[in-house]
């Protein structure tokens, strides 16, 4: 189904969608989560400078510290914060930061902040002054609840980004489908001109010109294009064919007051039954090609009807029946793709060749080189004989009773032996057959 196919266009939309979701909110989540928790350590160390400054008026007035308030010497300070008030008092003196000058004791009011996030002493502001020689007022200011502000933030992002997803990547696969309608008629209708339906066109009145509707409209005028070659073709082989037949019939008459006992005149007539063979497909053809053709079904036993076109045929060539069934079809096209087939094995193949009636399916094998590739591939092709070393022809023999096999509706598949040879096989079967 391909609404549940993952490589379907709706599902590479919605994941490009749910990409560009991701990234817009991976962007903001991540300016968001900055700002936040810069604005959290501004409050924290305006909070912490405000309890400093009011720790050290009050020192300064009565000479002792409020309860909350640490007080202590350069040694017992954190390092970062014994190192920022040493930095502070080289500056003030002047001494820059030549590690060689050993900075003296800081002036009073030299305050020094530092925010504590590695373990094991996790989210806190540490603030320092000077109050005297190697006395310090230390205050700790617990960051937790910004902390757990910024957790809480960071979860609500992460689950608004989630909620956002759930609704986005449907949206965005249901958005999709009017153009994957769209384009599913369009692969319709081109397999049904690839078929042979050249009169199917996808349309394009009355849709927005998008970039689909420009591919739509170029297969049309592509099939229109092809069908107009086809239809030029079909009618200059049935041209040709007709205007040939007539100076053929002549010739053919001519040849039959020629000598029967002359070599030469032998050779002609050989010569005019391959023209006349060849002028007969090609009108064949024509009127295969044109859909002018309309099976004529009757009951017939297929192992009589294929043992009598073999030997018709005049060729040394084995024929067995295992089950022959009585088949509802049109006794002279089978016959007709029969001699060509058995025909065909001889002139390109190599003996024996045998004939299987099974059932309601015919088996054309001989024991040559095989089938070429080319037409493994892509089925019989007019003028088209393969390898030079299979032999002569026109390589309409094949053509004919591949159309005649569809006028039927039976199914002709051709396929190489494994130990070698060419097999061509008609399925006259109940449910290929035509109605």
């Amino acid at each position: 189904m391909d609404f549940l196919n993952p490589r379907a266009l709706r599902w590479k939309i919605a994941a490009l969608t749910a990409a560009a979701c991701c990234a817009v909110a991976a962007v903001v989540g991540f300016l968001v989560h900055d700002a936040t928790r810069e604005r959290g350590l501004r409050v924290g160390t305006d909070r912490t400078l405000t309890r400093l400054i009011a720790a050290e008026r009050e020192y300064e007035r009565t000479g002792k510290a409020p309860a909350d308030i640490d007080v202590r010497s350069r040694g017992e300070l954190p390092e970062p914060l014994a190192r920022d008030l040493a930095t502070f008092a080289e500056t003030e003196t002047g001494t820059g930061t030549d590690t060689d000058t050993e900075a003296g004791p800081p002036d009073t009011g030299a305050y020094a902040t530092w925010y504590d996030a590695d373990p094991p002493n996790w989210f806190w502001m540490w603030g320092a002054v000077a109050v005297a020689d190697d006395r310090f007022l230390v205050v700790r200011d617990d960051m937790s609840t910004e902390v757990r502000s910024l957790q809480l933030l960071d979860r609500s992002i992460v689950k608004s980004v989630l909620a956002a997803l759930l609704f986005v990547v449907p949206l965005a696969a249901l958005a999709t489908e009017p153009v994957n309608r769209r384009l599913r008629h369009g692969a319709r209708t081109a397999r049904r001109i690839a078929d042979g339906d050249l009169d199917a066109r996808i349309g394009t009145a009355g849709r927005a010109r998008d970039e689909v509707t420009e591919m739509a409209s170029a297969v049309d005028d592509m099939a229109a294009a092809l069908q107009r070659k086809l239809e030029n073709e079909r009618r200059f082989t049935a041209d040709v064919a007709h205007e040939l037949r007539t100076p053929l019939m002549g010739l053919v008459t001519a040849a039959g007051l020629l000598p029967e006992d002359d070599e030469a005149a032998g050779l002609v007539r050989d010569r005019l039954r391959a023209l006349n063979a060849l002028v007969e497909d090609l009108l064949e053809i024509s009127r295969l090609d044109a859909g002018a053709e309309r099976a004529r079904l009757d009951p017939v036993p297929l192992g009589e009807l294929v043992a009598d076109a073999v030997r018709r045929t005049g060729t040394d060539t084995r024929v067995g029946t295992v089950d022959a069934e009585v088949v509802e079809t049109d006794p002279r096209r089978v016959e007709r793709i029969v001699v060509n087939l058995v025909t065909n094995a001889h002139r390109h193949g190599a003996a024996p060749v045998e004939v299987t009636v099974t059932g309601a399916r015919i088996t054309v094998r001989d024991h040559g080189p095989g089938f070429p590739a080319d037409l493994l591939e892509r089925g019989p092709q007019r003028f088209r004989t393969g390898a030079s070393e299979r032999g002569r022809g026109h390589g309409l023999g094949l053509t004919v009773a591949q159309g005649q096999s569809e006028v039927l509706g039976a199914r002709l598949t051709f396929t190489n032996a494994p130990g070698g040879g060419a097999v061509a096989t008609l399925d006259l079967t109940p449910h290929s057959s035509a109605a």
